[in-house]
């Protein structure tokens, strides 16, 4: 039986290694942290616990091709799906704008709050609807795809072209620049960096409004323990607190990954489910660089990482209770600037966890703020000492606290800071290069990747994970680690089985 061993016990690792158990495969996923899960995570803080990672979840409409690897993996199978009404609501100006689930009620409320938009906005809401029947094929990778599933999967994207011909070359504040409304204007190009490619834009919405991106209950380190735990009903072996910290390689083979206690794990395969920068140059040192990624690194402006600074509020009371209908679940407005790493933030997004009332206190509500980082607010929040570091932690919540209470002052003196989470805290954890969450983010200048894995110099040694196919997430770890599998099968010349 053929040993593969597999580094880092995130989606990507788990999903690798629950097909390489069920394609006959010895497997051993070597994860650094306590718990599986990589940066789909969650943990506790003053009786709360804090959701790290799902906004929502591409796959999670039933019968759909990715919904059924999901199920296949054990995250989501028999798990309660919350389909919120609306996925974000922006105010500017005494306007209130809400991205409804139901994208008839999106088009006619944005219309009513925007008539001089009108024209715009069904158009806007047709290329959106023109989408909503899209899915990027999962089954197979395109590298393992015949003529004419070639042929198949190109016809499919025809939707998906045309909107990425028409708004590709624009700015997420450029389209949002058309609109005439505040709220729309403001909140929608405020969402990204300005670099980012505005189609995309298209794809989340269409994904929402089809039921297909939602939230499974429980969170995000539910969905990761569900996971391990069909891995290790399948005969994996799950290593945690296990971090690796080099190769032994003689000539083009691997034969062991050392960790930092200094075990020595052999395997006849390894698959890097991690992130790629701590592959290349951490683990291979540097001599086994790709030029597609070193072009990438390099070029932050035109391939921008996003990070982010998470703050964690507790709230003595319900959501539900604030005002005269409660606070939207996913609310963007605009404050007073506060300086978070290099940058002036003009805007917060607070998310709540009404929907999942025992990530809090009885009587009380989690609070979550995400505030996106990118290439120098990493440099600012890096060049901190310690000390520098805990303070500016604990003045960037208080101020977000105090920008929260001036827009509500129902909630003054109710808020309490639980957490702050910043780009320096995804490098620390989880080896994220400069601390991002996901891989290189769509720019109007960047060009769109696809990586097979595959390694030159190296026959018994491949990457996996959300690098593999910027900007990541949790579906394409997904995919990704099922296509490592999928791709030494056929090497092998088995057959691959689900």
């Amino acid at each position: 039986m053929k040993k593969i061993t597999i580094i880092g016990g995130g989606i990507g690792g788990l999903s690798a290694g629950i097909y390489a158990q069920l394609n006959g495969f010895d497997s051993v996923i070597l994860e650094k942290l306590s718990q599986p899960g990589g940066q789909c995570t969650g943990w506790d803080r003053k009786g709360y616990h804090i959701d790290g990672c799902i906004h929502w979840l591409s796959g999670t409409k039933p019968g759909s091709e990715l919904n059924r690897i999901w199920k296949e993996v054990g995250a989501l199978e028999g798990v309660e799906i919350i389909h919120p009404d609306s996925f974000m609501c922006f105010e500017q100006d005494g306007q209130h704008a809400e991205i409804f689930r139901d994208l008839d009620k999106l088009e006619r409320s944005w219309c009513e709050l925007a008539p001089d938009d009108a024209e715009f906005i069904r158009e806007f809401c047709r290329d959106v609807r023109s989408l909503q029947g899209f899915a990027m094929p999962v089954d197979k990778p395109s590298d393992m795809m015949g003529p004419l599933e070639r042929i198949r999967m190109l016809l499919s994207m025809k939707e998906a072209g045309r909107v990425l011909g028409k708004y590709g070359k624009m700015s997420l504040p450029q389209l949002a620049g058309r609109f005439g409304s505040p709220a729309l204007r403001e909140g929608l190009g405020s969402m990204a960096p300005k670099e980012y490619n505005a189609a995309m834009i298209f794809f989340a919405i269409a994904g929402f409004t089809n039921d297909d991106a939602s939230i499974p209950a429980g969170g995000s380190l539910a969905l990761a323990r569900r996971m391990a735990e069909r891995y290790r009903q399948l005969g994996g072996r799950l290593e945690t607190g296990c971090e690796v910290a080099e190769l032994e390689i003689s000539g083009r083979q691997v034969n062991a990954v050392i960790d930092k206690k200094g075990r020595r794990w052999d395997g006849d395969h390894f698959i890097a489910a991690c992130d790629a920068h701590f592959v290349y140059h951490t683990l291979l040192q540097g001599r086994y660089n790709d030029k597609a990624y070193e072009k990438r690194f390099r070029q932050p402006d035109r391939y921008p990482l996003a990070s982010e600074v998470m703050v964690a509020v507790g709230f003595k009371g319900l959501m539900s209770e604030v005002g005269d209908t409660g606070i939207p679940w996913s609310l963007n407005f605009p404050i007073d600037p506060i300086t978070v790493g290099a940058s002036p933030i003009e805007r917060l997004t607070l998310k709540h966890f009404s929907h999942e009332p025992e990530f809090a206190p009885p009587g009380h509500s989690l609070l979550v703020f995400d505030i996106n980082q990118f290439h120098t607010d990493y440099d600012a929040w890096a060049a901190m000492d310690t000390r520098s570091y805990k303070s500016e932690k604990q003045r960037v919540g208080q101020a977000v606290i105090a920008a929260t209470e001036k827009r509500f002052p129902e909630l003054r003196g109710r808020l309490e800071l639980l957490d702050v989470a910043t780009p320096r805290t995804y490098q620390r954890y989880c080896n994220a290069w400069r601390g991002a969450f996901m891989a290189f983010f769509p720019s109007v200048q960047g060009k769109m990747m696809e990586h097979n894995g595959r390694i030159k110099g190296l026959n018994n040694f491949v990457l996996s994970g959300q690098w593999l196919q910027p900007p990541g997430g949790l579906p394409i770890a997904l995919t990704t680690g099922r296509n490592s599998i999928m791709r030494l099968c056929r090497q092998l010349r088995k057959p691959f089985k689900s």
